[in-house]
Formats: structure tokens, C-alpha cells, sequence
């Protein structure tokens, strides 16, 4: 269905191309995942994909040249004085004209003959499937499961698409590609809007899709739940490479590899070493031999001994230089976890948040959660889960005392240090630099405060950029960094990964293992929860289940 054949890209006033001989198909029932860090190029090779954007070298083939493409992209261009019901459904207001060409065909056909009667048998044939295909749009119960699907049932289809959020605009987008019975999909971060319930019906969607499908995710159980391969774009070299299998499939691949090499590269040190010493040890024989003796003969020797230590300094210079020289291979992931380690648990199992009775919302006559009697312990990691528009935030937002409590209270221990994490970083100053902000956080001097940022990956420069010119990963890393230096042992995080890509994940997961205090999370990423949750809060229907786990971190320590 699509084949992608050397595509090379390099944009004007670069000194590298982004995209360099990327070669790979999609087929019909096949479902690949795009992965890679931010800007590595995935969104200009699918707009070199979709025609935005003209490649300088390599060519994109459609098979056949007339296949349906449903392209869904991050920001969806969407007119919001336009009616939802005609965003829907595109082609409503053309299923008559649809079906006068399908009758006008019909009676041409009746006094056609020949040549004439084959152009008009197969215009009458795109003419029927279309209006088939525009006809089952707008009558069948396809729209009404897939608007239940995706949390759009109760939107009024009359209301026009201003009146949808960000978060339902992205959904509305993607009920409408879904609906326009598409042969290839393309998909850019389609889960980023969606809840768990949400996510789990695109999945069971996606699975009985007979087309194929390209998609770009950094979600990485959702990649591991529909793949069928992986094409991963590499910012090093700028190439591409295709893994079978699921997210979880390339990560083996890719850390075998890893190991593999490390392997390598330590015999190689050792291989150095030895062919050192032995460089070494020739010299000084030489050295010995010549300042020992006056004599010719001895001399002469002494000069042989010194050949064969030239010998093998040249052997040892050309084993550097040579091609099958070994590489020292670099973590994935620089962030420095030490920071994380060093801060001071409070003592594991007591008590250090107490909800009674609570209730929160904003009306106290309709309450979005009420009766809680939850308890946190020190060295838990909690994640709350669930639909959105159910209570997460504002339950955050209730226990660190940004909002008061409808009924009830909530208690937390006096020596609980909270570092709070807000949804869309707007506890930042827009106009601050990552400098400033950590040298208003902690009593750093500006060396101190550029090492600190260092490890979270602000380096050089970076540390002077103005906040609102940072991408929301990076606000989540400074974020991060902030409250480390304040010393939090408690870490209250509002979607604190909902804008990182895959990479910037790990690194966040790395450190969250690493910090030795409590979490208290709203996450939709299941496999963040999976990895590091040893309890979840499932908020649904005004209703909270508290669910224990052990984490995949915990039980990987036990099988070691």
C-alpha cells in the first residue's frame, strides 16, 4: 500500500540532512510504529509522506495510485464556527449529488454500446461506490460507537467546534478519519488526547482494520498492543532501521545490541592494554640493552630489540585505525540520577497523607468524588487513573491545598515536603530562564546552579533560554530539577509525561525509580504505571477503587 523508498531530506541552512536514505513499506493489515526522539524527523518524513513537503532525493508510491488515505495530524485545522455534525460528516451534503450521478450513469449506460459503454460501466461503478460509501457514513451506527468510543456520545452535533476543548478537537478529528473509511492511515500521536477507556477502544478499532497503518506514538504499551513493526529514525545518523514486532520487541533488539558491543569494546580495552604493556616492555629491553654495553655486537642487538618494539607500536597503531575498531557505546539516557538518590525519605510505611471524609469539586451540591477515606505511605508511588473530566486534577489540586475540600479533610505530615508538577507547567514563569528559576528555587550560585542544570539535560546556553521558548518536555525536566533542589520527598505530578517523547519517557521513568521519596501521579501511560505504580487510584463515575500492584521495576529485582 505505501512504499518508501531512499527518502533523503535536508532543510536549507542545515549542515545535515534530517532524513537520509529512509526505505521502508506498509501493507495492507500491517501496523507500523514511527518512534524516535522530538525532532528527529517523523513529522517531516509523514509530510513528505502525505505531499507537504517534496523530499530532495527518493520517491513515495501508493499502491494503487487511488488509495484512500486518512491523515490525522497533531494540530487539526479545524474552523470552529464549523458545525460538528459537517465535520463528521464531510460528505453528508453530497450524497445527493451522489446519487443523481449514479442515476444520469445508470440511463447512459442504458443507450451506450462498445468502447463508450466500458468508460461508463466503470464511472458508473466509482459512482455507486461512492454513494455506498457516503451512504453507510451517515446512517449506519458506525458514528455513534465510534463518538461512545472516543467520549464524544453527549456532544450536541449541532454545537459548533468552538465549543469543543483542545482535547475533544483532537478526538473529533479522529472520529472523522475513522469514519471516512480509509484505506491507509496515518496517524500522528493519536492517543495523546485520549483517556485509558479511549486508547482501549482505538486498540480494539485498530486491530479489526483491514488496511494498514502508520503511526506515530510515544505511547509505548499502545505501540506494543497494535504494532506489527517498528521503524526507527535515528538522530546520529539520520537513517532508519525496521524491527518487527512491538515496542518491547525493538527495546530487546536494541539493548542486546547495546550489550553486545560493551561486550566488544571491554575485550578491545583489554586487547589495547596488552598490546601497550607489550610496546612498552620491548622499549625499555632496548633502552636496557643499548645503555648497558659499549659493545658493537651488543649495540647491534639492542637496535633488533628496538625494531621489534617499532614492529609492534606500528601493529598497535594500526589495530587503533583499523575499521573493526569498536566503539565505546553511550547510555540511551544521560540524565544523572545521584541528585534523585540523594534525597531524604521520610521513614517507609508511615502515614504521611490521611484523606477523611473528603469530597471535592466545585459544587458542593454535585460533588465529583466524595467520602474518601484514603491513606498514602511513605516510599508509595500512587497513580491515579481513569476517564477524563472525572477528578483527577482537582484531587490533586485538593490534597496539596490548591482547592478547599468540599466536605472533609485532608491531612498531611508536618515534616512532608511537596514538590507539585501542574498539567501544563504553569507554575512557571514564561519570561524566566531555566538558570533563574533553579537559582530562585535553591540557594545556588550561577557554577552550581549550570552543574545542577546539567544533569537534566540543560547544557551550556540552554540554561539561558527563556521558559516559554522550551518545549513542554523540557519544562517537565526543569520542573523536575526544581523541585529536587528544594529537597521534596513527596512529588505530586499532573501529567507530567503527557508531552515527552519516548526517550525523554525513559529518562523520566529512570529517575522516578531512582528518587527515593513518594509519587502521587495522574498518568495515563500504562506502561509508565506498569513500570513504576505499586498502587493505583481509579477514578470513574464518581467512584474511586484503590488497586495494589507490584511494579515490573520490583519484580525484575526479585528475578535477578
Amino acid at each position: 500500500m505505501l512504499t518508501v523508498s531512499n527518502i533523503t531530506k535536508q532543510f536549507r541552512g542545515e549542515s545535515a540532512p534530517i532524513l537520509k536514505n529512509i526505505s521502508f513499506t506498509v501493507n495492507a493489515g500491517e501496523r507500523v510504529g514511527l518512534i524516535g526522539p522530538n525532532g528527529v524527523g517523523k513529522t517531516t518524513l509523514i509530510q513528505i509522506i502525505i505531499g507537504q513537503l517534496k523530499a530532495d532525493a527518493g520517491s513515495i508510491i501508493f499502491t494503487p495510485l487511488s488509495l484512500r488515505i486518512g491523515y490525522l495530524a497533531q494540530a487539526l485545522p479545524f474552523d470552529d464556527a464549523a458545525l460538528i455534525r459537517d465535520v463528521l460528516f464531510p460528505g453528508g451534503n453530497s450524497v445527493a449529488e451522489a446519487e443523481a450521478e449514479v442515476e444520469r450513469l445508470a440511463g447512459a449506460l442504458a443507450h451506450a454500446a462498445g468502447e463508450a459503454y466500458d468508460r461508463l460501466a466503470l464511472a458508473y461503478a466509482e459512482a455507486l461506490e461512492r454513494l455506498e460509501r457516503l451512504g453507510a457514513v451517515t446512517t449506519s451506527g458506525d458514528a455513534e460507537r465510534v463518538l461512545a468510543g472516543l467520549g464524544l456520545a453527549d456532544v450536541p452535533l449541532d454545537a459548533p467546534v468552538g465549543t469543543l476543548s483542545g482535547g475533544q478537537k483532537t478526538r473529533l478529528g479522529l472520529a472523522a478519519l475513522l469514519l471516512d473509511n480509509p484505506q491507509l492511515l496515518i496517524l500522528d500521536e493519536p492517543t495523546n488526547h485520549l483517556d485509558v477507556t479511549g486508547i482501549e477502544w482505538l486498540e480494539a478499532w485498530l486491530r479489526e482494520f483491514k488496511g494498514g497503518a502508520l503511526i506515530v506514538s510515544h505511547d509505548r504499551t499502545f505501540l506494543d498492543q497494535i504494532v506489527t513493526g517498528v521503524v526507527a529514525l535515528d538522530e546520529k545518523t539520520h537513517t532508519a532501521r525496521f524491527i518487527a514486532g512491538g515496542y518491547s520487541d525493538y527495546v530487546r533488539v536494541v539493548q542486546s545490541e547495546f550489550d553486545k558491543q560493551w561486550a566488544a569494546w571491554r575485550d578491545q580495552q583489554v586487547e589495547i592494554a596488552r598490546l601497550e604493556a607489550d610496546v612498552h616492555r620491548w622499549k625499555e629491553k632496548a633502552m636496557r640493552k643499548e645503555n648497558a654495553t659499549k659493545n658493537d655486537h651488543q649495540r647491534r642487538l639492542a637496535k633488533k630489540v628496538a625494531k621489534r618494539g617499532k614492529a609492534k607500536e606500528t601493529r598497535l597503531k594500526q589495530y587503533l585505525d583499523s575499521d573493526e575498531r569498536v566503539e565505546k557505546p553511550i547510555p540511551a539516557w544521560p540524565l544523572r540520577l545521584g541528585l534523585l538518590e540523594a534525597i531524604e525519605p521520610l521513614p517507609s510505611g508511615r502515614e504521611i497523607v490521611t484523606l477523611e471524609k473528603l469530597s471535592i469539586g466545585y459544587d458542593a451540591a454535585a460533588p465529583l468524588l466524595a467520602n474518601l477515606d484514603l491513606r498514602l505511605l511513605a516510599g508509595e508511588r500512587v497513580v491515579v487513573m481513569g476517564p477524563n473530566g472525572q477528578g483527577k486534577s482537582t484531587l490533586l489540586k485538593t490534597i496539596i491545598g490548591e482547592l478547599p475540600p468540599l466536605a472533609g479533610r485532608v491531612r498531611v505530615a508536618s515534616s512532608v515536603k511537596i514538590g507539585y508538577l501542574a498539567q501544563e507547567q504553569e507554575t512557571l514563569d514564561p519570561n524566566a530562564t531555566p538558570l533563574s528559576t533553579l537559582q530562585a528555587a535553591a540557594p545556588f550560585n550561577e557554577t552550581e546552579a549550570r552543574t545542577f542544570l546539567h544533569f537534566f539535560l540543560f547544557a551550556g546556553d540552554e540554561a539561558l533560554r527563556p521558559v516559554r521558548q522550551l518545549s513542554f518536555g523540557e519544562r517537565s525536566c526543569l520542573m523536575l530539577a526544581v523541585m529536587v533542589a528544594r529537597g521534596a520527598n513527596l512529588l505530586v505530578l499532573d501529567e507530567p509525561i503527557n508531552h515527552l517523547d519516548v526517550p525523554a519517557r525513559e529518562r523520566f521513568e529512570a529517575a522516578m525509580s531512582a528518587y527515593r521519596g513518594s509519587v502521587l501521579a495522574v498518568v495515563h501511560d500504562r506502561y509508565f504505571v506498569d513500570k513504576l505504580a505499586t498502587k493505583v487510584w481509579y477514578v470513574e463515575n464518581g467512584a474511586l477503587r484503590e488497586e495494589f500492584r507490584t511494579p515490573v521495576g520490583e519484580l525484575e529485582k526479585v528475578s535477578l
